[in-house]
């Protein structure tokens, strides 16, 4: 059950930050403080999220870039232009990936995803 309410944050903050930079150049991006913010935000929960799923759901998500999304919850944590770098690359690169790979995984395992007691 922990790991169904787990991959919903995943993908509730994901399905937010894509609201966030749809329609944005990185240089829009990068000049809009709160949207940057609140981007950063929400990718570093994905990022927290993703990082403490138990390791045996880790094993079931092989495509999911585990060791990417370490680095970008590093990154974020920093402030400046390295965080930027990082949070636009995981809003146009990993996080769409991500989001692709569990839906996938939510029709062909749909038990990951399942809320039961």
């Amino acid at each position: 059950m922990i790991t169904a309410a787990m991959l919903q944050l995943v993908h509730e903050a994901g399905e937010a930050v894509l609201i966030l930079v749809d329609g944005l150049t990185e240089s829009d991006f990068r000049r809009s403080r709160l949207t940057r913010a609140e981007a950063r935000r929400q990718l570093l929960v994905v990022a927290r999220t993703l990082a403490s799923l138990p390791a045996a759901a880790q094993e079931r998500l092989p495509e999911i870039d585990f060791d990417g999304w370490r680095y970008v919850g590093s990154a974020l944590l920093e402030d400046g232009p390295g965080a930027d770098d990082a949070a636009w690359f995981a809003a146009g690169s990993l996080l769409p990936a991500t989001l692709g790979w569990l839906k996938v995984h939510r029709q062909e395992t749909p038990q990951l995803f399942e809320f039961r007691v």
